[in-house]
């Protein structure tokens, strides 16, 4: 066995494990503007309103349920 394919398994798992980790930094990137662009009105004093707090909550919520559902549905598109 080649002992080099070890480190390519390895190094493949790597990359996947990093670009896994892109890919949520992206979405929560996405999910703060959105969200922040909704629900904050003002510029924030030391403490969100609770109005602020609850459309916060809210909005991420239907983001990631949004995004997991189109992320399965591509995935079934791809089988």
């Amino acid at each position: 066995m080649d002992p080099s394919s070890g480190s390519t398994a390895e190094l493949q798992s790597f990359l996947e494990q990093e670009k896994q980790k892109a890919v949520l930094n992206e979405l929560v990137g996405k999910l703060t503007d959105v969200c922040w662009e909704k629900c904050i009105t003002y510029a924030p004093g030391s403490k969100f309103s609770s109005g602020e707090v609850s459309c916060l909550s809210n909005c991420a919520q239907r983001y990631l349920d949004t995004s997991t559902l189109i992320l399965r549905r591509f995935q079934n598109m791809q089988r």
